[in-house]
């Protein structure tokens, strides 16, 4: 039996600011070495393919805190999107799961090109994203961090002078009255598609921004109101949930671009390519619900065969 969410968000509140805080200094001290591993299967896609030591190291540190920090975490499932850490030790069916990324963003953390990579989690059942917790080592003078719960989206710098736990309980908080709106949509999972999908959004009266020309961490730009929105291709079950959590909290959604209804966590496929879970098909996600609409219509008929051969959508 899976245990009370409430318990599982108030220990991973306090347990895990200081743990993604340590995964990311030792981030950031890897990442000046040539960590780049083999490992990954090839998908076509240099983002969904990279791999580094630092992905299989923090991994095994994110678990391991999880094993031993409180034992109220064995009792729920983890889902993880490299293969390291004691992972046997956690529950191995239930509706409540903690879904780890170690590094979200690893091309361009391997290849030096950007610093908004982050390490991150969520806790989730089949139908509700219910907490969230991320870590960009490296945007602004000494980190950043995206937390929310189920009455708070908090987002800030960290500062390595305080606990981390005092840190994110201090954060600013962002709603409808005073986040922004922005017309700007990340775009990602079309494959070699991914440019040509941002210029459709863009001709759609939105603009559309494809994964090379990100400025930083998709979680914490949409939370602040610099991004209004993403449309993903197959969103991987590891860090997507938290654009879902933020959107609903702000009074939007993710939905499925085909029939516009809510995503949920009951369907999901392996693939095989990549070699981790995804949700099918094309998902729009934003706050703000005529930007939903928008992108359905535009994206409706859009191929939903993530590794189709064809040039066109």
């Amino acid at each position: 039996m899976s245990p009370d969410p409430q318990f599982v968000i108030t220990a991973l509140s306090v347990q895990m600011p200081a743990i993604l805080r340590w995964s990311g200094a030792i981030a950031k001290r890897l990442r000046q070495f040539n960590i780049a591993v083999t490992g990954k299967k090839t998908s076509g896609s240099a983002a969904t393919d990279a791999l580094t030591l630092a992905d299989l190291s923090l991994q095994e540190l994110i678990v391991a805190a999880l094993r031993d920090s409180d034992p109220i975490f064995r009792h729920c499932r983890i889902e993880a999107e490299e293969s390291t850490g004691d992972l046997l030790r956690f529950a191995p069916e239930g509706d409540l799961v903690i879904a780890l990324d170690p590094i979200d963003g690893t091309k361009q953390y391997r290849d030096k090109t950007g610093n908004g990579y982050a390490t991150m989690l969520h806790l989730r059942t089949p139908e509700q994203v219910l907490y969230s917790l991320v870590y960009v080592p490296e945007k602004g003078e000494s980190g950043w961090w995206l937390e929310v719960s189920e009455d708070r989206i908090a987002c800030g710098p960290d500062d390595p002078s305080r606990p981390p736990l005092d840190v994110v309980r201090s954060l600013p908080t962002y709603s409808t009255e005073n986040r922004p709106q922005s017309d700007r949509i990340y775009l990602i999972g079309f494959q070699h598609r991914d440019a040509l999908a941002a210029d459709k959004v863009t001709a759609a009266g939105l603009h559309g921004v494809a994964p090379d020309n990100m400025p930083g961490s998709i979680y914490e730009l949409l939370a602040r109101g610099e991004f209004g929105g993403s449309l993903i291709h197959s969103p991987n079950i590891y860090d997507f949930p938290v654009s879902t959590q933020i959107a609903r909290q702000l009074g939007g959604d993710a939905v499925w671009v085909h029939n516009g209804e809510p995503v949920h966590f009951r369907e999901m496929w392996m693939d095989d390519t990549a070699d981790m879970l995804r949700l099918p098909g094309i998902v729009a996600c934003s706050p703000d619900r005529q930007i939903l609409k928008t992108l359905c219509e535009l994206a409706r008929d859009w191929n939903p065969d993530r590794y189709h051969t064809g040039e066109s959508l």
